[in-house]
């Protein structure tokens, strides 16, 4: 309990978070992540929380039913749907742990890299573009960073059970270290000459973006491979950074998507028959 005798919300404090929402406890306890105890409203509607109470018993999770008084004091100031969840804190991965990742896949490494993204609305945000995406995993740093907390799981809803979040102490070092393993850096700049649709997002990559206003710093820029703007076309001259990271995570997908396609099709000399037709 904090000093003022409020719940506990995000995982750093005391090794717990909270999960609040339908759908992020439900993910959550697919996914098989340990949760101590379910909160459900008196007042929530039996059939949109009987997968929950399903899914609870099957794993042997305890399910409490509460008032909403209850459940608001567990996560206040968020929207939880009548459904609230103790859980162990999530656990960090490692960098070699998303690397192994693209590997088991037979894939090139393909991850988000945040500079002092502290809002944790677009972290999780983010982590369900990565999600949706294919992306092998979000690399942040410790300081100045948001963390997996309860919101961050709410916004991502249920991507955080599956997207990898590496959590290392110097960014810069880890740039260094994805170029030893054949990583190209690639840094969101809104003053970068090179339009993103026209940078090669196929091979091995890294997208780094940076914080709303400040956008990346020096250092970090300065270690990225090349940057890469996205075309503005309004009065505003930014993206709000979830926004931009789906954009360029998808333009990526587009460009490896048509290389692979590219890779498995038949070559002329042996797709051509003898009268000119595609063989079947």
């Amino acid at each position: 309990m904090l000093e003022n005798g409020s719940p506990l919300v995000e995982e750093e404090q005391a090794g717990e978070s909270y999960l609040a929402g339908k759908h992020p406890v439900l993910e959550a306890l697919k996914a098989g992540r340990a949760l101590n105890k379910i909160w459900l409203s008196n007042q929530a509607q039996r059939n949109l929380v009987q997968p929950i109470l399903e899914e609870a018993k099957s794993r042997g999770v305890v399910v409490q039913f509460a008032d909403k008084k209850k459940l608001d004091s567990l996560v206040p100031n968020m929207q939880h749907q009548g459904v609230v969840a103790q859980a162990a804190a999530v656990s960090y991965a490692e960098v070699d742990d998303l690397l192994a990742r693209a590997k088991e896949r037979g894939e090139a490494p393909f991850l988000i890299l945040l500079d002092e993204v502290e809002d944790p609305h677009n972290l999780g945000s983010i982590l369900r573009s990565v999600d949706c995406t294919g992306a092998h995993g979000v690399i942040v740093p410790k300081r100045r960073s948001a963390s997996l907390t309860a919101v961050v799981a709410k916004t991502s809803a249920g991507a955080v059970e599956y997207v990898p979040v590496a959590r290392v102490a110097n960014l810069a070092q880890t740039i260094d270290r994805l170029k030893e393993e054949g990583v190209w850096v690639a840094g969101t700049d809104a003053s970068a000459e090179q339009d993103v649709y026209k940078a090669n997002l196929s091979g091995p990559l890294a997208i780094v973006i940076g914080s709303e206003g400040k956008g990346i710093s020096r250092l970090i820029r300065e270690k990225c491979d090349f940057l890469v703007s996205l075309p503005m076309f309004g009065h505003v001259n930014s993206l709000n950074a979830s926004v931009a990271a789906g954009v360029i995570l998808y333009e990526a997908v587009r460009q490896r998507r048509a290389l692979q396609e590219k890779a498995a099709a038949p070559s002329s000399a042996t797709a051509l028959r003898g009268d000119g037709h595609a063989s079947p």
